[in-house]
């Protein structure tokens, strides 16, 4: 039986790696995570390596198309497709973006819910539907946008307010703070500060795309840069060491490209908890 509780570094799981990875799965990442959607209508050979990996490795999951935010109706079914799949590899955490991608059809993209009181308790109610059928917190990402249409509070206040009315646990993303703070021209390391440590359940780290100098696109197509490396020794600072996930869904490198960004994640891991240690100790 796996722990419940994330530890350590992931790294994110993609079925065009599975092939290279299942009969020599690294011992360097300690958790990984994948996207229901993309394996819950396969069956054969696909479902049978992934159980393969998923009994001899802590995993979590990070939903695509859930829509916490949209106008239309919860998927029930489909979110009753998710618990199937979380008990049967045995899964505790089951997170999702902020955001919405459907109305009137798929929208094939992220969109920004609009930062209001209503829209709070919209969120929120279609939360604890979800916490309800698949029987675990369910934990939101905090995501990187590129307009707020109709905002009537801050992204900020939005956030805080979704989490602490809904009782879920968020997933902390490092790379969309800071392409947020470039994009919207806010301080990154005042938005990180106030949110709530103890519902951190994981954190993102990410590559981005350059569009300009005051315009960050959130790709996961590229190496972390020196100034997310920096936020996310920030967010240890204030929240303390939590589980940490590097992202990369596009221009994938050989597996062991990949591993020196995750063994990044460790040393800056280690590192924090030395030091905390060494001030305990003085």
């Amino acid at each position: 039986m796996q722990s419940k509780h994330l530890s350590g570094v992931g790294l994110g799981l993609r079925r065009e790696m599975i092939n290279e990875l299942i009969d020599d799965i690294p011992r360097s990442v300690d958790f990984w995570e994948v996207a229901p959607e993309n394996w819950i209508p396969l069956g054969g050979k696909y479902q049978k390596q992934l159980s393969q990996f998923t009994q001899t490795s802590q995993f979590t999951t990070h939903g695509l198309s859930l829509s916490i935010g949209g106008p239309e109706p919860l998927d029930i079914n489909f979110v009753k497709d998710v618990k199937a799949f979380l008990d049967k590899h045995n899964i505790q955490h089951y997170s999702e973006h902020l955001s919405y991608c459907s109305g009137k059809g798929h929208l094939y993209d992220l969109m920004p819910i609009p930062f209001s009181e209503e829209a709070v308790k919209y969120v929120v109610e279609r939360v604890k539907q979800v916490q309800d059928i698949i029987e675990r917190p369910l934990i939101l990402e905090n995501v990187s946008y590129y307009a707020a249409p109709n905002a009537q509070i801050s992204e900020q206040d939005f956030t805080l307010a979704v989490l602490e009315e809904s009782n879920c646990k968020m997933l902390l993303d490092v790379n969309n703070i800071y392409v947020n703070s470039i994009n919207h021209g806010y301080d990154a390391e005042s938005f990180l500060k106030a949110m709530p440590s103890a519902r951190i359940a994981y954190g993102h780290i990410a590559g981005h795309y350059d569009e300009a100098d005051d315009l960050k696109v959130d790709t996961h197509g590229a190496d972390v840069i020196q100034p997310v490396w920096d936020l996310l020794e920030k967010a240890y600072e204030i929240h303390g060491v939590f589980p940490t996930l590097l992202e990369r869904d596009f221009n994938i490198p050989p597996i062991e490209e990949l591993l020196l960004e995750v063994e990044k994640i460790r040393q800056i891991q280690h590192k924090h908890m030395m030091a905390v240690s060494h001030k305990d100790l003085a």
